[in-house]
């Protein structure tokens, strides 16, 4: 039985079409056992060496989180690089555009057969780490970074989370750090607070509406151990939409 009391509601819904590039927010989630429908589905790679993005590692994929994402209703990847128009993808068409705006030869490509659609023969790729089904975070912990370094701009987008949860702030803390091994019921989901986020050089790079910021990652570091945010696994897999309340189980 959940607690009669709400830890707060859900003010953002996102998912990451392709790993690295610029997220899509969304009205509501569907949130399967093992991932968000939608999410991480392709990769961006040096068509060179087929070295896949990197931009806590090189500066040469910095511009990487400046490329906008969306799926269509058809499960079909379309971006845009600043400045130009959606382009579907993979695709030659969108190769070019984005080897253009990053000035090297890249491609996007389907993590896994799975992930193409039925009629593409092109190259596939591998995402370079195990995703956890669904990253969580509270827009206290925001305020406490925020606290900590009030000239940095502590955005969600910086982090790339799945689900934000607006509660109240609670002082000198980081809350969701501290509900490793707790339930969580958002909704109708049913998740288990499995470990911390932790951070990269990926925090720290400018995107849209902010500029790079190494005192993100720096505060990080310092105040909660590399963390923000936290990694949850799926008991009960359910739809979630902007407004839900998150209580504990």
């Amino acid at each position: 039985m959940a607690d009669a009391a709400a830890l707060g509601t859900v003010s953002q819904l996102w998912r990451y079409p392709a790993s690295s590039l610029a997220g899509e927010r969304q009205d509501a989630i569907e949130v399967g056992s093992r991932t968000v429908a939608g999410d991480r589905l392709f990769g961006l790679v040096d068509a060179t060496n087929g070295e896949i993005a990197r931009q806590d590692r090189e500066a040469k994929w910095h511009k990487v989180p400046l490329i906008r994402t969306r799926l269509s209703v058809a499960r079909e990847l379309e971006v845009a690089v600043p400045g130009g128009g959606w382009l579907a993808a993979p695709g030659a068409e969108s190769d070019r555009a984005v080897s253009a705006f990053l000035g090297f030869e890249a491609s996007i490509r389907p993590f896994g057969q799975e992930n193409a659609a039925p009629s593409y023969a092109g190259p596939l790729t591998e995402a370079r780490y195990a995703k956890a089904p669904i990253h969580l975070l509270t827009t206290a912990s925001l305020a406490r970074l925020k606290a900590l370094h009030p000239e940095g701009a502590a955005d969600p987008r910086r982090f790339r989370p799945n689900i934000v949860v607006d509660m109240e702030p609670v002082e000198g803390s980081f809350p969701e750090t501290e509900w490793i091994g707790r339930k969580l019921a958002v909704g109708d989901l049913l998740l288990t607070v499995s470990e911390p986020c932790r951070r990269c050089g990926f925090t720290i790079i400018a995107q849209d509406g902010f500029d790079s910021d190494p005192g993100i990652l720096r505060n990080l570091v310092r105040h909660n151990a590399h963390n923000l945010g936290v990694y949850c696994t799926v008991d009960r897999p359910a739809r979630v939409e902007i407004g839900a309340p998150m209580r504990f189980v």
